[in-house]
């Protein structure tokens, strides 16, 4: 396979998977649920592992400075370590909503497999209390992260690349849709 092929069926497959319109009703219904946490003075808590946890934090600083909702994450090195080496690895995600969150406030967790101990465990505990969901997984349809959600993007791939990417893309578009433009200043 040349190259150019490749990249056709690369980016193709992308179009597919991220443009599709099964996705606007989550998006829009993302955007709207943003909204009610800006007027209502509580926070977004954005959250992953790895490039998830990356792109959790592209998401909360874009919230936060671009669409005026306050978004954190749990990024720090100190923060995770001491939360893992006191409540274990597959709680210290859950552990940090409990001591950050606050009633009204949202949880959005990004997981490509969607069964991150850490992730789930973090979702049963937002659910538990009372706080909305927001999950992006891929992979299998049925993962765990994305049966606790109350809104769910899911990819159907199991390319990380692939994955990732469309996460980042559907979670700055809700950004874009909460400002009403995909192009302005910073």
């Amino acid at each position: 396979m040349s190259d150019n092929q490749f990249l056709n069926d690369y980016f193709a497959e992308y179009e597919k998977l991220a443009f599709s319109e099964d996705v606007y009703a989550e998006l829009i219904a993302f955007k709207e649920l943003a909204l009610e946490v800006k007027a209502s003075g509580k926070k977004l808590m954005l959250a992953g592992n790895g490039a998830s946890a990356a792109i959790s934090a592209h998401g909360a600083v874009d919230f936060t400075k671009q669409g005026g909702i306050r978004g954190i994450t749990f990024n720090e090195a100190d923060l995770i370590t001491c939360f893992a080496n006191d409540y274990g690895y597959d709680k210290w995600m859950a552990k940090a909503v409990e001591f950050y969150g606050d009633s009204g406030d949202v949880v959005v967790l990004t997981s490509v497999s969607g069964t991150s101990p850490s992730v789930v465990e973090a979702a049963k505990y937002a659910k538990a209390s009372g706080m909305k969901v927001v999950t992006f997984t891929g992979k299998t349809a049925d993962n765990a992260l994305r049966t606790l959600g109350d809104i769910n993007f899911w990819v159907d791939s199991r390319a990380y690349n692939i994955v990732e990417g469309i996460h980042m893309m559907w979670l700055t578009t809700v950004i874009d849709l909460v400002i009403g433009k995909a192009e302005y200043s910073v």
